[in-house]
């Protein structure tokens, strides 16, 4: 039965009810960002970097969600969600992450739209602008935790791919031409390899649930990854350019869109050779010029090399759980840098200075307590949840 011209309908029904999208979720973020980085210290945790961790992950469940971080993230980002949702299964967090899926989609339904945010008063806000990956980050924690849909919920998510259909694609399925917000937010890309990679990942998560509204196959951005973003040594950063990005180079493999052992190894040892790693995990690029930025991500008093050559930590976890994953000898050496930031701040940081340290410009200060330490946690624990 073909369920899309329903769908079409409700798609395209009036709500004049229906809470919108509101710019209070900014006000309540950016005083959050101030209050960070002018009145509150980052707060050292006591004990071994598991310990650390530990703490930091019960820290960010206030018993309905999971917050980003316990800094001036302190509220629900789908997408950070998305990427530890695996991790904190493996950690035992089966009904936290489910009560964290059913408390989002709520508050998804009440406005109609899946976005990147939502506040802890249960605002709902994009930032910095309409997110391409929103919608797959959710899709995939409801695949790896095996979280049970409602009809109603499904009925949702299958006008919301419509939607998302609409809005990125063309007729056959492929971008459009046009910026908007992703895991490099920092970063006006031209169709990425994470956005292509992302996309790929909703597909697949379409038919295992079994969902209407997205008749794109997984294997249609595979092909277009491997023939127009591999260059022999990784996945480049867009169409545009042909540099290093870390998400951009990590993410096919993380989200197995490939799990192939001779591209994953050239992907590393150029990440040696280039010495990206040092003096830990991961630097984003080491070309910063090869990008377009926006503008607070370039001005010397907000965020000037944000996304540059900054050290982040999420991509440090990443690249650690596929250096496990492929059996890589510098794991052992690479997951000791990891502990030893830790252990160093006693917490796990946002991002770092290309030299390893904390990185605080006149308008921003890095945050602290990021729930993605979960992946560190997690690379200890043998069960598999996907």
């Amino acid at each position: 039965m073909n369920r899309i011209p329903e769908l079409e309908r409700l798609k395209n029904m009036p709500h004049p009810d229906v809470p919108q999208i509101t710019f209070a979720g900014h006000v309540h973020a950016g005083l959050n960002l101030l209050r960070h980085r002018y009145l509150q210290r980052v707060k050292r945790y006591k004990g071994n970097a598991t310990t650390i961790c530990e703490h930091i992950i019960s820290g960010v469940w206030n018993k309905k969600f999971y917050y980003t971080s316990l800094g001036h993230y302190k509220y629900f980002w789908v997408r950070d969600f998305g990427t530890v949702a695996e991790s904190l299964m493996k950690l035992g967090h089966e009904e936290r992450v489910h009560k964290t899926i059913r408390w989002a989609i709520h508050h998804y339904r009440r406005s109609e739209k899946v976005t990147l945010c939502i506040d802890y008063l249960g605002q709902v806000f994009n930032a910095p602008e309409q997110s391409i990956d929103a919608l797959p980050w959710l899709l995939h924690a409801i695949v790896v935790s095996g979280y049970s849909l409602s009809d109603r919920e499904r009925v949702f998510l299958e006008v919301q791919l419509l939607e998302y259909k609409e809005t990125f694609l063309t007729e056959d399925g492929m971008l459009h031409s046009g910026h908007y917000a992703e895991l490099r937010d920092a970063v006006l890309y031209h169709k990425s390899a994470y956005a292509v990679a992302m996309i790929a990942r909703m597909a697949r998560c379409v038919h295992h649930l079994h969902l209407a509204g997205f008749p794109f196959p997984a294997a249609q951005y595979k092909d277009l990854l491997l023939k127009k973003y591999w260059n022999g040594h990784y996945f480049s950063g867009d169409a545009e350019t042909d540099a290093f990005s870390a998400e951009c180079a990590l993410f096919p493999f993380v989200l197995d869109i490939f799990d192939d052992h001779g591209m994953a190894t050239k992907t590393f040892d150029y990440i040696n050779k280039e010495r990206l790693n040092i003096p830990y995990p991961l630097h984003y690029t080491n070309k910063p010029l090869s990008f377009h930025y926006r503008w607070w991500a370039v001005s010397p008093l907000i965020m000037p090399n944000y996304a540059g050559t900054t050290i982040w930590t999420w991509h440090g976890v990443f690249y650690l759980q596929l250096l496990k994953k492929y059996n890589r000898e510098e794991y052992a050496s690479e997951y000791a840098k990891i502990t030893d930031m830790i252990e160093r701040f006693g917490t796990f940081p946002e991002l770092l200075y290309p030299d390893g340290s904390w990185y605080k410009t006149p308008a921003y200060k890095g945050d602290e307590a990021m729930i993605w330490c979960a992946i560190y946690l997690a690379l200890n624990v043998d069960q598999s949840t996907t």
